[in-house]
């Protein structure tokens, strides 16, 4: 099931800060389960639950593996550990913020934890595109979009 896609700077729904997920059951799973049909359908490297209309502190991605490999993962209230001092500036886009671009700082690293889709805590230590996503993705679950953070914004062409 492909869900519906919030958009816009000022949408109250992309700005509130999201609430922790207490219960992983049946419904959760299913939710998770369009969450990830919707992020790979719409062609996105990661989607936040507030992106599809659920203030909640839940996030998909499309992990990086190599070249050619990506592997789906689903993230549960994530906060990041620990990040690099170095950064990396690189453009940004959003799918709740469609055809705009703008260039934003990150962490060149991240280390996360949070809980998988069955409610085990995991630890993750990403890097380069994957620690960008989840560093976008997890500011939205506070209400934060790309555009807060960059520089040099434009239309994507």
């Amino acid at each position: 099931m492909i869900l519906k896609i919030e958009t816009g700077e000022q949408n109250p729904i992309l700005r509130q800060k999201s609430a922790a997920v207490s219960k992983i059951d049946k419904k959760f799973k299913k939710f998770l389960k369009a969450m990830v049909e919707t992020m790979l359908a719409k062609d996105g490297v990661g989607l936040a639950a507030p992106q599809v209309g659920v203030n909640e502190r839940i996030v998909v991605l499309n992990l990086r593996i190599d070249k050619k490999k990506w592997q789906t993962i689903a993230l549960v209230n994530p906060i990041i550990l620990d990040a690099s001092v170095a950064t990396i500036c690189d453009d940004e886009g959003c799918l709740s913020l469609p055809g705009i671009v703008g260039e934003v700082e990150r962490f060149a690293t991240a280390t996360v934890k949070f809980l998988d889709e069955n409610g085990a805590t995991r630890i993750l230590e990403l890097e380069g595109l994957n620690a960008r996503a989840i560093q976008h993705e997890i500011d939205h679950l506070d209400g934060v979009l790309f555009t807060d953070r960059a520089t040099k914004i434009r239309k994507d062409k």
